[in-house]
């Protein structure tokens, strides 16, 4: 028992994880049969918890190495390299000595990066850079997948980050590692939908064709609900279902600040209480100064013409047509120019976000952080 069964932290067990009951099979029968998938869908919707998820599943877990790997923060191939073969060391060592040393015995590139502790175990001690061939260590680390005692299903998270690399050959290079290693499937979970879908889905990309391709939409208001009412219940507290329904509408039914709220309200409500909506507006206020000062470092840290067309377009909420002098006269920016200048660079620091045309906050609370000191 959890104190608080609104997780925000990840994955920690079917009881406190909503609904996703179609996609958990839906996947875990693909994975189960040998196929590749694209998980696709916007950030914060809960892709990574419901891989683990999935992965928790007996028919997965009973049969396969289970290996995720987040590749969002990395700048490079080495970087990448380096994340998945942390990530394969760290996920072996609970399964005994046997298992990692399988691993290390393949990895004769990168032997001085590995340490080891007092009693004996392993730690991935390479830093940025370290890793002097980055292809050679990607070799090493699918042969051990292809070696590996039991089959393996690698989900790489982020997955359209490496479009950001150097090195623009990795994706023809990873399209080739995967065709060729039959003893594991592959996830590749994306949050930019238009880089993700391309990536997929054109002729002229390597990964064209290759995978079943998964969109991941919004947990139901209904399912949701009854989540929250269920979990507020057994903990001997009460809650109005209109809050939820009220989170649900203004949040757009992403389950990270839903999540973050319901765990606030329930925070605040003491047992034999009944959570109202006159506790919404509270919590929010609460969450969002917890992370004012982050805020406020955000903000300073941009150029003047990007803070300007982020507040507007936090103004508007979900904008269109940025260019058109409409927009630009509305806010009282320079010129259409300015935006569109601006835009990319906000999307690329991940402020923003696209999808169909619509532009809008990626972080709805700082959203609502800089309506209040705008």
């Amino acid at each position: 028992m959890v104190d608080n069964p609104f997780v925000t932290t990840g994955y920690i067990g079917p009881e406190y994880f909503c609904d996703r009951e179609k996609e958990t099979e839906d996947l875990v029968r693909l994975l189960s049969n040998g196929n590749n998938i694209a998980l696709i869908s916007p950030r914060r919707y809960g892709k990574t918890d419901l891989l683990r998820h999935c992965f928790a599943q007996p028919a997965i877990a009973n049969r396969f190495h289970t290996f995720i790997v987040d590749i969002y923060s990395t700048k490079s191939v080495a970087d990448m390299v380096s994340k998945l073969g942390s990530v394969i060391l760290e996920t072996l060592k609970p399964k005994g000595r046997k298992a990692w040393e399988k691993f290390l015995s393949m990895l004769v590139s990168v032997r001085p990066g590995i340490s080891f502790d007092i009693n004996g175990l392993p730690s991935w001690t390479m830093g940025v850079g370290e890793i002097k061939s980055p292809t050679n260590t990607l070799d090493e680390i699918f042969a051990y997948i292809q070696q590996a005692d039991k089959p393996c299903l690698v989900a790489i998270d982020e997955f359209q980050q490496i479009t950001k690399y150097e090195d623009k050959n990795i994706e023809a290079c990873l399209r080739t590692h995967v065709q060729y290693c039959s003893n594991a499937n592959f996830v590749f979970s994306g949050s930019r939908q238009h880089l993700m879908g391309t990536m997929f889905t054109s002729p002229a990309r390597p990964f064209y064709q290759s995978v079943t391709l998964y969109g991941l939409k919004l947990i139901p208001l209904e399912k949701y609900k009854a989540f929250c009412v269920r979990h507020f219940v057994e903990s001997g507290k009460g809650l109005d279902p209109v809050v939820v329904e009220t989170l649900y509408s203004q949040f757009d039914g992403v389950t990270y600040y839903l999540q973050r709220v319901m765990n606030e309200l329930y925070s605040r409500t003491h047992e034999g209480e009944c959570c109202g909506l006159d506790m919404v507006g509270i919590a929010i206020q609460s969450i969002i100064d917890d992370s004012s000062m982050i805020y406020e470092d955000l903000l300073y840290q941009l150029p003047e013409k990007q803070s300007q067309v982020l507040l507007a377009i936090g103004k508007e909420g979900k904008a269109e047509k940025l260019t058109s002098g409409r927009f630009a006269y509305k806010y009282g920016l320079v010129s259409p120019n300015s935006v569109k200048s601006a835009v990319p660079a906000l999307i690329d620091k991940g402020l923003l976000t696209m999808d169909k045309g619509v532009y809008q906050l990626y972080d709805k609370f700082f959203q609502l952080w800089l309506l209040q000191h705008a």
